[in-house]
């Protein structure tokens, strides 16, 4: 039964831009496009290829004034995006592809659009890491709008706001997100949808406070209703009473003065409140993020990925595409370097070149290193870049999904030997490039002091160490509530791997989600880790924080925790120390402690 008359009524999504709103309601109701399937002759295919290409047309057209309106706002993240998308619109496997299907089956240019784009999305369906997955959105929303064009459906339903409104949707597509008309829309709010989504990166470069992933929230409100929306909480309360809006505008008020204090810490250095230096890195995905590094106050990149210059494409990419993407990261990076990680994608993402069998579980398959030595030819193409790369600037190179001794060694071989074909053609590199290991297999973690040995460096991915270490999927919603980061074994496992490295005078990064959760930050402090990388977008609150904790504090605090024999006890206890020693640090984080004890939600 429909709850969206009741007053108050609180439901608790994922917070993705933060900020505040109050409005009112526009549902945005989209169905998908209905299609015809109509059988043509072969002499009709030139046609219809003709009719797609013009709809392909005008599709760039529509896009490249998105672009320009956002551009005109001075939002460069969005309009980077809709550059993505007008690149996909000239993408081989998605256009060549529907005009072979078009010839191949004699099916109009709708049908063999859809078909083909719902072959993409199974590819992406099967990626394991969340934000490669959810790049496969994108790919059916650019697939829609062609289809829109030719079907002749093209006005978009946010062309009717008049506002200031709330807009509320199943889902937004990142276009749809970037056309938003500020001084019309306040915030969104979705069913679907992850911090993750090009959707949520967009929103969070307007401005716009938004929440995501609330499932039920279009079925519980109307056209009309009031909403008021806290970004940080991921809380959206529907008609809510007149104390409840006091209450968030003077939060409101609260958070925009935190983001200028919060711009003073920008240049300021990364260490605790008793003078211990931990540096703080971005982690980035896409190359063109190095131009927001500055401003984020990250000492330069901890994991730079490699996979976007893999994807959808029907060829591997060339040494030259590899190394000027990472000259232009690592002259970016400035003094502090950029650590560049491997390839870390399977065999099955690969849409030409590189053909392996159907994996069962593609987690454990062959993927990342194992790949990278059963294709050695492909490997070094992305070594050689990696080194004349590192002639411009500080470089790192690390290798993801090591389990063994052996496989480190037989990686450092090919380094090597890229490292001979190098100074055979004349061309520099650093010689005094730093080599790593990724710590995000249990194994690698018991033979740490033998990996010390012969690294320079390790960067602890928690993502994957968690999910291995506790046996569960992160992203199936049965079991995801066992992923559990302060998990005992957890902490003893990052404990183990410090321990192994310092001893050995290898320093331990950490790369993964964990390292941008400011609850998390007195445990990873305590851990004695060396450097944390995160999304840029945390470097400044965490700093923040970090500048008010005591390293000594922090170390006894986690002593402590060995004696919890459940995360739940742990967490518990982090919270009650930061409720007592680090209040003032960590006003943000506890106005969201209390607003979870509060609430009732549902």
């Amino acid at each position: 039964m429909s709850q969206r008359r009741n007053h108050n009524h609180r439901l608790r999504g994922t917070g993705v831009s933060e900020g505040i709103a109050h409005g009112r309601v526009f549902l945005l109701e989209r169905q998908r496009i209905s299609i015809p399937h109509r059988p043509i002759t072969p002499d009709q295919a030139g046609e219809e290829i003709d009719r797609f290409q013009q709809a392909l047309g005008r599709a760039r057209q529509g896009l490249a004034d998105i672009r320009r309106a956002v551009m005109q706002a001075d939002s460069r993240e969005p309009a980077f995006i809709i550059d993505a998308h007008l690149m996909m619109l000239d993408d081989d496997l998605l256009v060549k592809g529907t005009e072979e299907v078009i010839r191949a089956e004699l099916i109009n240019a709708e049908w063999a659009l859809r078909k083909k784009t719902g072959e993409l999305l199974e590819t992406f369906a099967r990626m394991t890491d969340p934000y490669l997955r959810e790049r496969g959105r994108d790919v059916a929303e650019v697939s829609e709008r062609v289809i829109r064009e030719l079907v002749g459906k093209t006005e978009s339903p946010l062309a009717s706001v008049e506002g200031p409104v709330i807009v509320v949707a199943h889902d937004l597509s990142p276009a749809e997100t970037a056309h938003l008309a500020l001084d019309k829309v306040m915030a969104f709010a979705t069913d679907i949808g992850s911090p993750t989504s090009h959707t949520a990166i967009v929103a969070k470069s307007l401005g716009i406070p938004a929440v995501v992933g609330l499932k039920t929230l279009t079925s519980e409100v109307a056209y009309g209703d009031a909403l008021l929306i806290d970004g940080h909480a991921g809380l959206v309360i529907v008609n809510p009473g007149p104390e409840t809006v006091e209450e968030f505008e003077s939060r409101r008020r609260w958070l925009a003065d935190l983001r200028q204090v919060l711009r003073r810490y920008r240049d300021l250095p990364s260490e605790t409140a008793d003078g211990r230096r931990v540096q703080l890195a971005a982690n980035l995905e896409i190359i063109d993020e190095v131009r927001y590094l500055e401003d984020s106050g990250a000492e330069g990149v901890g994991l730079y990925r490699t996979e976007y210059l893999y994807l959808d494409r029907e060829n591997l990419p060339t040494e030259e595409e590899h190394f000027e993407s990472y000259r232009q990261l690592v002259q970016a990076a400035g003094p502090h370097g950029a650590t560049i990680r491997t390839l870390d994608l399977g065999g099955d993402k690969f849409k030409s070149d590189l053909t392996v069998s159907q994996e069962l579980n593609p987690a454990m398959g062959l993927r990342a290193i194992r790949l990278c030595l059963n294709r050695p030819d492909l490997f070094k193409v992305q070594l050689r870049a990696i080194l004349r790369a590192s002639a411009f600037g500080k470089t790192r190179i690390m290798f993801p999904m090591i389990s063994g001794y052996q496989e480190f060694r037989d990686a450092k071989r090919l380094l090597f030997e890229a490292a001979a074909e190098l100074e055979e053609r004349g061309q520099d590199y650093d010689r005094e490039l730093e080599v790593g290991v990724m710590i995000e297999i249990p194994s690698a973690v018991m033979i740490a002091e033998d990996l010390a040995e012969v690294a320079d460096f390790f960067s602890i991915g928690t993502n994957d160490l968690i999910q291995y270490t506790l046996a569960i999927d992160r992203i199936n919603e049965h079991v995801s509530y066992l992923y559990q980061p302060l998990h005992p074994a957890v902490l003893r496992i990052i404990a183990e791997t410090v321990r192994a490295g310092h001893k050995h005078g290898v320093p331990v990064y950490m790369c993964g989600a964990m390292a941008a959760e400011p609850t998390y930050l007195p445990v990873l402090l305590g851990l004695e880790l060396d450097e944390l990388s995160m999304p840029m977008s945390a470097v400044l609150r965490i700093k923040r924080i970090m500048r008010s904790i005591r390293q000594e504090d922090a170390r006894a605090l986690v002593d402590e925790l060995f004696r919890f024999k459940t995360a739940q006890e742990i967490h518990e206890r982090v919270r009650q120390e930061i409720w007592s020693r680090w209040a003032d640090a960590y006003a943000l984080e506890l106005e969201a402690f209390e607003e979870e004890e509060a609430a009732p939600v549902g």
